[in-house]
C-alpha cells in the first residue's frame, strides 16, 4: 500500500521581541521635530537676567539693581550693621522669610516682641530672648538661623558657639569703646548715618576713602553703607507693605 506524502516546511525562528522605543540616556524619548530657536549677536545683546547671589534681597543698589546679602553659609559668618532697629528688623523678617529662624537677644523685648508676633503667622520662626539667655539654635543647613543681638554700643562677647549655618548680627546703635575689636571680628560691616568723629574710625577699619568718609554723616534714613575689607556698597531699604505695617517708615534712630 503506498502512502502518501505530504510537504513538510522548515521550522521558522521565533519572532524576536519588539524592541522598546529608544531612549536617550538623561533626554527621555525624542520629541517632534521643530526648527531650533537660533538668535543672532546683535539679538543677545537685549536679554537680561536678573541672577545674583543667593541670600536675602536688603534693597537696591545706585542702579537700582537687587541688593542681595549672602547670610547663610556652611560656616559662621559675622555682620554688624552701625545703625538703627528699623533696619535690623527688616533684614530679620526678609530672613525669615526665606525660611530661616530668628533669634533675638536683647535688653528691650518690647520693641522686637511685636515683629516677632506678626512674623511667622503665628509659627515661633522669630524669637525674643533675654540677655544671657539664649540657648544654642541647632542650625543646619535645612534650617539656617539668624541670631540678632541688640544690646546697646558696647555689647559682652556672645556665649553661643560659632556655627555653620548659623549667622550674628549684632546691632550698634553707635560706636561705643570697644568699637574696633567688634568691627574687626565682623565678615560684614552695615554703617547708616554717623557722626564725622564716628566716620573716621569706621575708615580706619575697613579702608574706607574720603568720599565715603564725608558721605557717611550725611546719608538718609534708609540708606547703608555695606562694606568688608574688598568691596563697599550703598544700599537703599525700602520696606514692602506688609512691613510697613508692622514697623513703620525707616527711621535711623529709635
Amino acid at each position: 500500500m503506498a502512502y502518501q506524502s505530504y510537504p513538510t516546511q522548515a521550522p521558522q525562528p521565533a519572532a524576536e521581541p519588539a524592541r522598546p522605543a529608544r531612549i536617550r540616556p538623561g533626554f527621555g524619548l525624542r520629541g517632534p521635530r521643530r526648527e531650533k530657536h537660533v538668535l543672532t549677536t546683535e539679538d543677545l545683546a537685549a536679554l537680561s537676567f536678573p541672577v545674583g547671589d543667593d541670600g536675602v534681597v536688603i534693597g537696591v543698589d545706585p542702579h537700582q539693581q537687587p541688593a542681595v546679602i549672602g547670610l547663610f553659609r556652611p560656616h559662621a559668618y559675622d555682620v554688624v550693621l552701625v545703625g538703627g532697629v528699623w533696619t535690623a528688623q527688616v533684614i530679620a523678617l526678609r530672613a525669615a522669610a526665606t525660611g530661616a529662624r530668628v533669634a533675638v537677644e536683647t535688653g528691650r523685648p518690647q520693641t522686637w516682641a511685636p515683629m516677632a508676633q506678626a512674623a511667622g503667622g503665628g509659627q515661633p520662626c522669630v524669637t525674643v530672648h533675654q540677655v544671657g539667655r539664649l540657648g544654642p539654635q541647632g542650625a543646619s543647613v535645612a534650617s539656617p538661623v539668624l541670631v540678632v543681638r541688640d544690646l546697646g554700643a558696647r555689647p559682652a562677647r556672645s556665649r553661643l558657639s560659632a556655627a555653620p549655618w548659623q549667622t550674628t548680627l549684632t546691632l550698634l546703635p553707635y560706636l561705643g569703646p570697644n568699637a574696633s575689636r567688634v568691627l574687626n571680628a565682623a565678615d560684614l560691616v552695615g554703617v547708616q548715618r554717623i557722626s564725622p568723629q564716628e566716620a573716621e574710625v569706621v575708615a580706619r577699619v575697613l579702608s574706607l576713602g574720603d568720599q565715603e568718609v564725608a558721605s557717611l554723616p550725611t546719608l538718609g534714613d534708609n540708606i547703608t553703607l555695606w562694606a568688608t575689607r574688598m568691596r563697599q556698597q550703598y544700599v537703599m531699604t525700602n520696606p514692602g507693605e506688609a512691613e510697613a505695617q508692622v514697623l513703620g517708615g525707616p527711621r535711623r534712630m529709635d
